[in-house]
């Protein structure tokens, strides 16, 4: 009764929800209860409200050249903030130009009306802007830093507060002169969250994180997946295969010494290296005289095959590849000891497989009862951790094999030109009491999506890569044949489908690529003849990473007004036609000036290497900064000025400042080298590491991953 009845319309109904003020608007000394009187705010675009839609339509021409109004200029609109509970971040961004351009799903933090209309994109990152250069504590302007201060973040309150993620209005009247043209282009300020691990303190990449978007699953993919229980099989169905050397997986110096191993004589050029590696090793004893052996070789060059002896699509290269795999038990010391070690050859075969009997008396044999079809454990360490060697008393009852027999026997067989394969693999050359220069670990060609130190199982790598089922042993434990081989397999398969398989990019795909599946005239299926969207990087340097060669347009710039240039001839066509469709673009210079691109820029992610620029800081003066802000401001508003009608034009810094991140990780990353590694004694560390580092690490941290963004549509 009484449904059919009609509901009154409000008087604000149709129109454009726009965002109120936050806890940033409050003036000190006022009542919180009572925030100040803003004036009547802007609309959220301009032309955005409704009046002014109204006013200022677009047109089209009829037949007969009669105009006729429309109403279908695309608008940003922001309708749900009371939905928001955190900082926006990068992959949301990203996420919005997808939605608008190609086969994104409808952002969740902000409201697109006619995105259908959004014609181009263009998104430039510039690292180097901050929020502190728009509440006062990054001194810009000392005239305006001396007389007021508008606190846009609460950045130093324990418990998170709505500014630390809501927009923020941006009011010409607060802002210093360097940054008022900001609030001519923009309507607001977004807090963006760079990408990271908050408990280990690792900042990943800003730049992978915009320019990679995860592969787009269909309905019944995704239906499926929820029924599978422990790890899903990864559909290699869309990959793009690129057959690899085996050598391309040997692990580097740096990675041995970040993952435990003891170095072989042959990384040590010098005679005084080889000295203090001696005696490192004489303190630890981990010497012959302690039963430890080196494979004989002399110099790295030794295991270098010569072209001639390659045959002709040899994924091997002339070398011989060996899995290892063994078993442990714990012995009086609590130490580990080796009890079983199994050797299988790049065929499959195997070469090994013997139990051995410890010197010591075994306390525990580390075998448990393990429930059938047990869940695979992701992240955990296969060797340290592990409670099922599957070793007896009964089974070493009559074993009188050593671990130097074994020795002797692994020394007849190993040449310089062999690469041993095992997972974790240092845990076993240490029961082993066993050096080598060449070594492939699955857990580092396999890399935890969370990065280091978190290393995923050998189980969850099967299960996950090859479809296959180990460990599950029950009360027999680990069979170290079975695990030897899924160590091979798994290293065929990378050998077979590239250097990016099995890491994160295995399940996402470049921006760029996804763009080019969707036709021009938007349907999102390319194989009916219609032309696919197009894509352009313009950066500093050759534009040579793996990201940009998906573009179809890559241009390589030396300075941030030839970065300009690039953006207004991708856009616009001077290069291709009419234009791409999405161009990224990255100022650099204000970044530079700030002296974020420091000497190890590997500490805080891979891509932030660049060649192009002096990490030195010529003039830190506020003069000095305020200048720098002012020429990228200034490069920001040339290249709206620009643009033509209906691009979505999205602007972001990547992250915060990272230098304090960069320095403390490199002091954490020498403590653990000496401390845990080299078992340098306290009193003769270089660095010392204490709690009041460690939570120094976690500001830094917080402080790195305070990034900002802007979204408009010209």
């Amino acid at each position: 009764m009484g449904r059919n009845k009609k509901r009154k319309r409000s008087p604000d109904h149709g129109r454009v929800v726009q965002f109120g003020p936050t806890l940033s608007f409050i003036e000190p000394g006022k009542s919180k209860g009572k925030p100040e009187q803003l004036p009547e705010q802007k609309p959220v675009q301009k032309p955005r409200n409704r009046d002014q839609i109204e006013a200022e339509d677009w047109t089209l021409v009829g037949k007969h050249g009669k105009k006729r109004k429309t109403d279908n200029y695309p608008t940003l609109v922001y309708a749900k903030l009371h939905t928001i509970r955190s900082a926006i971040s990068i992959s949301d961004l990203r996420d919005l130009a997808l939605y608008c351009l190609a086969d994104g799903t409808s952002p969740q933090w902000i409201s697109v009306r006619h995105h259908f209309a959004v014609k181009k994109a263009v998104i430039l990152c510039v690292p180097g802007l901050e929020q502190g250069m728009f509440d006062g504590s990054i001194v810009l302007d000392p005239l305006y830093n001396k007389n007021k201060r508008h606190d846009y973040f609460a950045t130093t309150t324990v418990n998170q507060s709505p500014d630390d993620y809501l927009p923020v209005r941006l009011a010409p009247e607060k802002l210093c002169a360097p940054l008022k043209p900001l609030a001519d282009i923009f309507d607001c300020l977004w807090p963006v969250k760079a990408p990271g691990n908050d408990k280990h303190s690792k900042l990943y990449s800003p730049l992978y994180a915009m320019l990679y978007s995860p592969i787009p699953k269909s309905l019944e993919e995704q239906h499926a997946e929820k029924n599978i229980k422990g790890p899903k099989l990864l559909d290699s169905s869309h990959w793009e295969s690129q057959q690899t050397h085996v050598y391309k997986y040997i692990a580097s110096r740096k990675d041995l010494i970040a993952n435990n191993y003891k170095l072989h004589p042959a990384w040590f050029d010098s005679e005084e290296e080889k000295e203090i590696e001696c005696r490192r090793r004489e303190e630890n004893k981990q010497t012959e005289e302690y039963g430890w052996v080196d494979t004989a070789i002399k110099k790295l060059e030794d295991g270098v095959v010569p072209e001639s002896e390659i045959e002709d699509g040899s994924v091997t290269a002339g070398h011989t590849v060996l899995a290892v795999d063994c078993e442990m038990c714990m012995v009086e010391g609590d130490e580990h000891a080796l009890t079983r070690i199994s050797v299988v050859n790049w065929d499959g075969n195997v070469v090994m497989d013997e139990l051995v009997k410890p010197e010591r008396p075994i306390i525990d044999y580390l075998t448990e009862l393990v429930p059938l079809g047990s869940a695979p454990m992701e992240g955990a360490d296969a060797k340290t951790g592990s409670r099922y060697s599957g070793i007896t008393q009964e089974k070493l009852e009559h074993i009188n094999t050593s671990v130097s027999e074994i020795q002797g026997r692994l020394l007849e067989i190993i040449s310089p030109r062999t690469i041993l394969v095992g997972h974790s693999l240092n845990a076993d050359l240490d029961a082993l009491k066993m050096t080598h220069p060449f070594i492939i670990d699955t857990s580092l060609i396999y890399p935890h999506h969370r990065g280091q130190p978190l290393k995923n199982s050998l189980k969850w790598l099967a299960g996950k890569y090859l479809d296959r089922e180990i460990q599950n042993g029950g009360a027999s434990g680990h069979n170290s044949i079975e695990d030897s081989l899924a160590c091979m397999d798994l290293l065929k398969m990378k050998c077979e489908k590239g250097p990016t398989w099995g890491t994160s990019e295995a399940s996402s795909e470049s921006i760029f690529k996804r763009l080019s599946r969707t036709s021009q005239k938007g349907a999102h299926d390319t194989d009916n003849g219609g032309l696919g969207k197009t894509g352009a990087i313009i950066d500093h340097g050759a534009n040579e990473k793996a990201f940009a060669q998906v573009a179809s347009t890559c241009i390589g710039c030396n300075s941030d007004s030839e970065v300009v240039d690039g953006v207004m001839r991708a856009a616009l066509g001077d290069l291709d036609g009419g234009g791409v469709d999405l161009t990224w673009a990255r100022l650099r210079e204000l970044e530079a000036h700030r002296g974020w691109m420091g000497d190890d820029r590997s500490t805080v992610s891979k891509f932030l290497d660049d060649q192009a620029f002096s990490t030195k800081v010529a003039d830190p003066s506020a003069k000095s900064l305020s200048a720098m802000v002012i020429s990228a401001v200034s490069q920001i508003s040339n290249i709206h000025s620009k643009l033509p009608p209906g691009t979505l034009f999205v602007v972001y810094t990547g992250n915060g400042d990272p230098r304090d991140l960069i320095r403390l990780n490199e002091m954490e990353s020498t403590f653990r080298r000496e401390y845990h590694q080299q078992k340098i004694h306290w009193e003769d560390l270089s660095v010392k590491w204490t709690d009041r580092e460690g939570q120094a690490l976690a500001r830094a941290f917080k402080k790195a991953r305070q990034g900002i963004g802007f979204a408009t549509i010209t």
